[in-house]
């Protein structure tokens, strides 16, 4: 990838993933670190949410298709970004 590129796609990256505060980072972080470990996206989310009660998410029925979408996104987001050695 040519420095264009990664530029590109960083910037991209931030409109999906969307301005969050360190808290919310951190949720993200347990929600992915839980995806990882196996969990499906109810359980992750679930684990999440005892952890950083005042992050918790509460999807209705419709909304876990876009969770796990969203969460996976920010998953493979981080393994290219350690692929890269960049840090965010």
């Amino acid at each position: 990838m040519t420095g264009n590129q990664i530029k590109a796609y960083l910037e991209r990256a931030r409109e999906i993933i969307g301005d969050r505060s360190q808290a919310e980072i951190d949720y993200d972080n347990a929600v992915v670190a839980h995806l990882s470990s196996g969990m499906d996206i109810k359980s992750a989310i679930a684990a999440a949410n005892r952890t950083y009660p005042d992050e918790a998410l509460r999807p209705g029925a419709g909304d876990w298709a876009d969770m796990e979408a969203r969460y996976q996104y920010i998953r493979e987001h981080e393994t290219i970004l350690k692929r890269l050695g960049i840090s965010e």
